[in-house]
């Protein structure tokens, strides 16, 4: 990789932190402290303590995620503790910007509206900022040390904080809003997971058929795609035989179906939708070689 294309990738990693921040910090303070909705996380203890005390959240949650970085730094090492650094700062950082620009300011009252959009905002957040290989940090690191220590699996001890901290909000929160916090975890999430996977989505054909060559060469000459074939045995009469493995745009499914029932309207086809590809041909430029 050249210096021009490092630094660029540094760039895009550091441009996409910064965006999935100020994206999570602006749900924070438009969403969630003026609906009073309980959330988890190192947030969510904030969101508590400025409901008990009044003390800032942007304030609280500086103090939580400097808190978690020391003990990551200590009982989780040096390297651990750098790739949290960004999130540590940045999320309080951005978090006192939007509530000295949003003020008292309440962009609207009803509940289920700012739960659906608070998913939406929280879960995109997060996204991007796990996309780029960074960590939120926070309460994401005591499950980390559980898990080092007492090998205590992370999602079990990440749900049992997240419903602690959500069951101490629920104390001195009406019940309508402690409802809405549930179906608030679900919405983002259920988007964190969709944005986590988000890609270019592709259509990966397998295809069984005694055809082989033709349907190999149709499929690079009026379909420029590539083609894998792979050596494969029938279950039934253990015949000796080749599957073919090709990856399309979706739009090229209809097109190859075409050309391969043409062919051979018996061959037997496995169709699956994948959610990223990656090398030669879609993130890479083709390579044409005689």
């Amino acid at each position: 990789m050249n210096h021009r294309s490092e630094t660029l990738r540094i760039l895009r990693t550091a441009l996409a932190l910064v965006a999935g921040n100020a994206l999570y910090s602006l749900t924070v303070v438009l969403f969630l402290i003026p609906s009073g909705l309980i959330t988890g996380g190192a947030t969510g203890i904030a969101l508590a303590a400025n409901r008990v005390s009044g003390l800032p959240v942007s304030g609280v949650l500086l103090f939580v995620n400097v808190l978690m970085l020391v003990v990551g730094w200590v009982l989780l090492g040096r390297r651990f503790a750098i790739s949290t650094l960004a999130s540590t700062f940045l999320s309080p950082l951005t978090l006192a910007i939007w509530e000295g620009l949003f003020q008292d300011y309440v962009l609207t009252d009803d509940l289920l509206l700012c739960t659906i959009f608070a998913g939406l905002g929280i879960g995109i957040s997060l996204g991007i900022v796990i996309r780029t290989g960074g960590s939120t940090g926070g309460m994401d690191i005591p499950p980390l040390v559980l898990q080092k220590y007492f090998r205590i699996p992370v999602a079990f001890s990440m749900t049992f904080f997240d419903l602690t901290i959500l069951m101490a909000q629920a104390v001195s929160s009406p019940k309508e809003q402690v409802l809405y916090g549930i179906v608030l975890v679900f919405v983002y999430s259920t988007v964190l997971d969709k944005v986590i996977m988000m890609g270019e989505h592709r259509t990966e054909v397998k295809i069984i058929s005694a055809h082989t060559d033709e349907i190999r060469s149709v499929i690079l000459s009026e379909l420029d795609r590539g083609v894998t074939l792979l050596s494969a045995e029938g279950g039934y009469l253990r015949q000796p035989g080749q599957l073919l493995l090709t990856v399309i745009s979706n739009r090229q499914l209809p097109r190859l179906e075409k050309l391969v029932r043409a062919i051979d309207p018996a061959c037997f086809m496995v169709v699956n939708e994948v959610t990223e590809v990656r090398g030669r041909g879609f993130s890479l430029e083709k390579d044409y070689r005689e």
